[in-house]
């Protein structure tokens, strides 16, 4: 299966574009039609994304949005829109509609790249749909399942390490697009005690390989922070493939901050330049 060809179908599906846009260098910002349909994105998906395979940037947003946008991407290239401080001006931006970017960041999405086959093996139970209900709200497995059943991001397959009638670690895989339902999210939780075993790697690669032999594609994604997920992906045969970060909305009860635009952040942004670099402008 060629997965890049895979993921510019399903990047121009969410992102509104072509897909030879998805591949190129310039930035391409496209009001959202409400197509997308990741329930991770939650309400603020369709409000505000962006994603970059590493060239031009890619972002889908409510046209009130447009006239921001539009100076945003200007004289950047697509991975400098994910700097600490386009990120705090889009984060202002986006506070003005009641929104923000989403509390868990930017996400390093992975893709199968290498067949491997990991050093240490665990005995495996699989555990089927009815069984699922049992583990939700379980803090210990919350990213190889679902919060609780989402019919609109069911989870579809777990499997779990046993060390005798105790887990040592679950996977899980979710089915998050609903437009392409092919794409199927791994999560992975290992308990305290049984990390830095290969329990993860070895659940990963298992789950990875049912799911490719299932006709589907399987996905990884994880925080740029979280070295230890990083490299049970890379261990399990993933590459890095896309990166990206969305809106969610605020809680009700915090209210926008005030009515400031993007202009009178910029203006702000210049003056405090301006000070610090003790310049002087003639009246």
């Amino acid at each position: 299966m060629n997965f890049s060809s895979e993921l510019k179908r399903l990047l121009a599906l969410e992102y509104n574009c072509s897909e030879d846009a998805v591949c190129g260098v310039e930035n391409i910002v496209t009001v959202s039609t409400g197509r997308r349909g990741r329930k991770y994105d939650g309400d603020g998906g369709c409000f505000f994304s962006m994603a970059t395979m590493g060239g031009g940037c890619l972002i889908s947003a409510d046209e009130r949005l447009m006239p921001f946008l539009r100076e945003f991407v200007k004289g950047c290239e697509g991975h400098a829109l994910f700097g600490e401080g386009k990120l705090a001006a889009l984060d202002r931006e986006l506070d003005r509609f009641g929104y923000k970017l989403h509390e868990l960041g930017a996400h390093h999405m992975f893709l199968p790249k290498y067949s491997v086959e990991p050093a240490q093996k665990f005995p495996i139970r699989r555990f089927e749909l009815s069984e699922f209900k049992r583990f939700y709200g379980d803090r210990r497995f919350s990213n190889a399942l679902c919060g609780e059943y989402d019919p609109e991001r069911p989870d579809i397959a777990a499997l779990a390490a046993m060390d005798g009638e105790n887990i040592m670690g679950m996977t899980g895989a979710s089915r998050d697009f609903t437009g392409t339902p092919n794409w199927l999210q791994i999560g992975i939780d290992v308990l305290p005690e049984y990390r830095g075993r290969g329990v993860g790697t070895f659940l990963v690669n298992e789950l990875a390989k049912l799911i490719l032999e299932s006709g589907d594609i399987p996905f990884y994604g994880t925080a740029p922070a979280n070295i230890y997920s990083q490299n049970i992906a890379i261990n399990c045969g993933f590459r890095p493939a896309w990166v990206e970060i969305c809106a969610e909305k605020k809680k009700a009860d915090s209210e926008p901050s005030d009515d400031r635009t993007w202009v009178d952040d910029m203006k702000q942004e210049l003056e405090d330049y301006i000070e610090e670099q003790g310049i002087y402008i003639r009246q």
